[in-house]
């Protein structure tokens, strides 16, 4: 059985989650340029479509801060042989 290995990048991590993102502010201009004929449900849509923007942007934060801290306890670990 072939396994593939999945390889992502934190610039390709990044460039992904900027296009969402710009994608989401594209909606939301054009959401509110016609306001007048926004039905609830495009509103409820977007407010699904920001709060997944916000849960990646935590993840990659999340993430960031584990490899920090992984970075720091090697250091750490090192000053202390």
């Amino acid at each position: 059985m072939k396994t593939s290995i999945l390889s992502l990048s934190f610039n390709s991590l990044i460039a992904n989650y900027q296009k969402v993102q710009s994608a989401l502010v594209v909606q939301v201009r054009n959401l509110a340029s016609n306001a007048s004929t926004a039905t609830p449900g495009a509103f409820i849509l977007l407010q699904f479509q920001m709060a997944q923007v916000t849960q990646i942007g935590e993840s990659i934060s999340n993430l960031i801060s584990q490899v920090n801290t992984m970075i720091s306890n090697s250091i750490h670990n090192q000053k202390t042989q």
